[in-house]
């Protein structure tokens, strides 16, 4: 049994916005990290955001989705994929990425996301699941000016 195994994932709970936020911290110094605000906002609006537990209850990762649109046009964003530094490269963040995916195949939504260029391991798990490079984004990141690729993974009706 592998250490992803041992995670349940289940919906983000408001109490864990606080870890949320060390996490980022953690994840993203040379950035602007997600403020408490921003998870609160995104949590607000309906937009699907799930946390990584340990049976402990400990949050150690967290994904979030948006959907917009309406039946049949839907589109989806993930917006967030975060795993703390100690659980990295165990599953974890792939397990997160396919519950967003499950989501938008609910609904048959298309899924776009951004990613660094230089993130290889993301890059690398986003084409795994079907995603393409579909533009490029300079200065995207900020304020460390780093650049993003915009990636789009078709909608559940698309794939084969």
């Amino acid at each position: 049994m592998s250490r992803a195994d041992l995670v349940s994932i289940s919906p983000l709970r408001r109490e864990d916005v606080p870890r949320c936020v060390e996490i980022e911290h953690d994840l993203f110094p040379g950035d602007d990290p997600w403020s408490a605000t921003s998870f609160l906002s995104e949590m607000a609006v309906g937009n699907y955001y799930l946390g990584a537990y340990l049976a402990d209850g400990a949050l150690i990762g967290y994904g979030g989705l948006a959907v917009v649109g309406r039946r049949p046009d839907f589109e989806a964003s993930v917006h967030t994929i975060a795993v703390d530094l100690a659980h990295q490269r165990s599953g974890i963040g792939k397990r997160l990425l396919r519950a967003l995916l499950e989501r938008a195949d609910e609904v048959r939504a298309p899924v776009f996301l951004e990613v660094r260029t230089d993130n290889a391991p993301a890059i690398a798990l986003y084409v795994a699941h079907g995603f393409e490079n579909i533009g490029l984004r300079r200065r995207y990141y900020q304020p460390s000016g780093a650049d993003a690729f915009t990636m789009a993974r078709p909608a559940a009706r698309d794939n084969p």
